[in-house]
């Protein structure tokens, strides 16, 4: 590694709320890096127990930890953008990393030593723990560099890259990119850090690390355990093909995508309808239902109907085609 003097600087970024049970460990990953030129901000969003506390011990002992106190609460989103406008105006790269997860030790080291060795590149990923599980794999071992429409493209058709984004703590951002982008993450919809990914791909590559670098925590206070509890994945990834399909795909592969994923949600409230006894649950599915109303046409719908059927029965024969 170059002498830390000639490291490009790194914003690490924490946003953090009611987190004291895993916070010190987060923060114990940070200072483990084998990089060495980062800043540490850590964005307290009002927290009510200890996590503020931990957060000022550790930058009492490291000049690099920056702790943002804050005694407005904002929602999760509004709390991620607001913690990225405070990172250092002097940062190259942006890194994200939730204070109920960790990073191993060679993360920054390699995460930008491949966004420097390709300078096309402005989101960087890598393998990932989930727990006792490595997940964002499937990736060819010789790939590490994928242009960004290429990707964006096989997010929204599932092939033929599999999902490499993960959540913030997975990715690395060059911070200018970041910095173009206010608010980063839209703070409208769930699934806004896969927009965010693909909005960024737009005008850079995508590099990926072979080596896992990041944990990912799951527990019930996750975002994402809400997500599946609530059944809120099915009108956010309607609403990252609305929003981006028009710009990576034909308007056949759109119009495919859209009538799939619609058919995913239809069965979804089909499976749990008696939790549309539920107030909340019946509420936030009246109001995205009410919103895909307004913005997908039922043209549109048939028409991607009948060309999904198309594309079934063709594959249906191709294996036995000469």
């Amino acid at each position: 590694m170059s002498p830390p003097r000639e490291q490009p600087l790194v914003s690490v970024i924490t946003p953090v709320y009611n987190t004291e049970k895993y916070l010190g460990e987060c923060i114990e990953s940070v200072l483990a890096q084998t990089y060495s030129n980062w800043e540490y901000v850590i964005s307290d969003n009002g927290s009510s127990d200890r996590s503020l506390e931990i957060a000022r011990s550790y930058a009492a002992g490291d000049s690099r930890i920056r702790v943002q106190e804050h005694d407005v609460h904002l929602g999760v989103l509004q709390n991620w953008n607001r913690s990225l406008r405070e990172m250092s105006p002097e940062s190259s790269f942006c890194k994200i990393v939730h204070a109920d997860d960790w990073l191993f030790p060679e993360c920054l080291e390699k995460m930008v030593a491949l966004a420097e060795e390709h300078p096309s590149v402005g989101v960087v990923g890598s393998y990932r723990l989930e727990e006792s599980r490595v997940t964002l794999d499937g990736l060819p071992p010789h790939v590490k560099v994928i242009p960004g429409r290429e990707l964006a493209r096989a997010t929204l058709l599932r092939r033929p890259y599999p999902y490499l984004f993960g959540a913030p703590t997975q990715t690395m951002f060059r911070a200018d990119l970041v910095r173009e982008r206010d608010p980063f993450y839209d703070e409208a919809h769930l699934q806004s850090d896969v927009g965010a990914c693909l909005d960024v791909l737009g005008e850079s590559d995508f590099g990926f690390v072979h080596q896992v670098l990041t944990f990912t925590r799951r527990h019930n206070e996750t975002v994402t355990s809400s997500v599946r509890r609530q059944g809120t994945y099915y009108p956010a990834q309607l609403w990252l093909h609305l929003e981006y399909g028009p710009i990576y795909l034909t308007p056949e592969e759109y119009e495919r995508r859209i009538a799939v994923w619609l058919g995913y949600y239809a069965w979804f409230l089909f499976r749990y309808s008696p939790r549309l006894r539920d107030p909340v649950f019946r509420d936030y599915h009246r109001e995205a239902l009410g919103m895909l109303q307004e913005k997908i046409e039922a043209g549109q719908v048939g028409r991607g109907l009948v060309a999904q059927v198309r594309r079934m029965l063709d594959r249906s024969r191709a294996p036995g085609e000469s």
